[in-house]
């Protein structure tokens, strides 16, 4: 209802206008989930309350329950859909605002350079600086229209679950810096006159001077690529569950999957950024040299790198369940379970960070024998009672033999969890 309530608000004409919904531009796609969005919380919170209900199932608490899941489901895609068209509008739109960005960070270099020019003058190393920067700035807007579609220059920092990758980010900054450093030094190099001038800057690019700066740029580089492949190996064998994101947001680089802050990324990043900022310094003091970093400092960003490893290594877990037991309402008698009753099955990691929006809660399986069933969403206001992250409640379906069964769970994120036997009865 949602999408076609987006479509109706399109002219005949196909104009864009404010209000626009369409989907066929990044503010009518933008407008377009949201209003999506909007439509499942209003429907989530009104069958919360009981109300919505069609006759024919209002008598049955099972059969309503089944039918508010299916169409929350049916909804929830809906929604998902939007926001997946939103993030590739999103994407698609980024390489010109990084275009600008580039471009006001160039002209805040030239500003900055002429007001401390005032009375010392113009010299070959402001000339260098600023051609430095428009070099670097050059390709970084030739990379942004070549990956328009995949978010510019944003591309290689975007890891396969579609979120930003902190380890990514951060050895990209200093690769940026220590660019910028040598086209400097090779601009002022290439306008040197004298011999002695030529001989200060190549004693600049001597290892001595740069041992810090080059130590942390090969070991960032290095976690970089590491962690990537940690994460591979550890999804692959369901220690850690990743659920993609519809698109990229900054607050990924300092948080988890599930959007809360991580002490891991934080400190990572916090760092490094001060570390950054030292360099740059330096670099703008001593233009005829790589900034010489502190061995201190550069012994700061180390251990600021091996916290951030450490928690890649910890973090995620493998679903478990812990036990199953036949769930009761207030009032029934005790008894074994059978089929058609519901089961509580109790555990944790049933809900992958990142996987609370109802469309991903709704791929929850449990595999009772040789049988599926979707875990049924149950609405309340302001989210779901089930499923959770430690407990989920499914109905014991017909087609399930008495007897001695297995029951798993696959969760949203793929990962399959522990068999626990249990015992149907007639």
């Amino acid at each position: 209802m949602a999408v076609q309530e987006a479509r109706q608000s399109t002219g005949a004409d196909g104009a864009h206008e404010g209000g626009c919904a369409c989907g066929d531009c990044p503010h009518g796609a933008r407008q377009g989930h949201r209003r999506a969005v909007a439509a499942f919380l209003r429907v989530r919170d009104e069958f919360a309350a009981g109300q919505g209900l069609p006759p024919a199932v209002a008598h049955s608490a099972s059969a309503s329950r089944q039918w508010v899941s299916e169409e929350l489901t049916q909804r929830a895609e809906e929604v998902a859909e939007r926001g997946r068209a939103e993030g590739q509008a999103w994407l698609a739109r980024l390489w010109l605002r990084t275009v600008c960005v580039v471009g006001g960070m160039v002209l805040a270099l030239l500003l900055a350079e002429s007001l401390t020019a005032i009375g010392a003058g113009w010299s070959s190393a402001r000339t260098a600086a600023l051609l430095a920067a428009l070099a670097v700035g050059g390709v970084l807007a030739a990379a942004s229209w070549w990956h328009r579609a995949r978010g510019g220059v944003l591309a290689p920092l975007i890891g396969e679950d579609n979120r930003m990758s902190t380890s990514r980010t951060v050895a990209a900054s200093w690769i940026l810096l220590v660019v910028y450093a040598v086209l400097l030094l090779a601009g002022r190099l290439a306008a040197a006159s004298g011999h002695a001038e030529r001989d200060a800057l190549l004693t600049g690019l001597d290892l001595a001077r740069g041992a810090g700066l080059v130590s942390v740029l090969g070991v960032l580089c290095g976690i970089a690529v590491l962690v990537r492949r940690v994460v591979g190996l550890r999804i692959l064998a369901q220690r850690l569950q990743k659920v993609p994101a519809h698109r990229p947001r900054a607050a990924d680089l300092l948080t988890d999957d599930s959007g809360r802050g991580a002490f891991a990324d934080i400190q990572y990043v916090a760092v490094n950024a001060v570390a950054l900022l030292f360099a740059a310094v330096r670099l703008a003091r001593r233009p005829d040299q790589l900034p010489d970093l502190p061995w201190g400092l550069a012994v700061l960003v180390l251990v600021s790198a091996a916290t951030y490893l450490a928690g890649k290594y910890a973090e995620g877990g493998r679903p478990v369940i812990l036990s199953v037991v036949r769930a009761r309402e207030p009032g029934d008698l005790d008894g074994p379970i059978r089929t058609g009753d519901d089961i509580e099955i109790r555990g944790t990691g049933f809900v992958p960070p990142g996987a609370h929006g109802a469309d991903r809660l709704s791929r929850t399986v449990v595999r009772i024998g040789a049988v599926d069933v979707h875990v049924p969403l149950v609405p309340v206001t302001g989210g779901f009672r089930n499923p959770t992250d430690t407990v989920l409640t499914v109905p014991v379906p017909v087609e399930v033999e008495p007897g001695a069964v297995e029951v798993q769970v696959i969760t949203a994120g793929g990962a399959a969890t522990n068999r626990c036997t249990v015992q149907i009865t007639e």
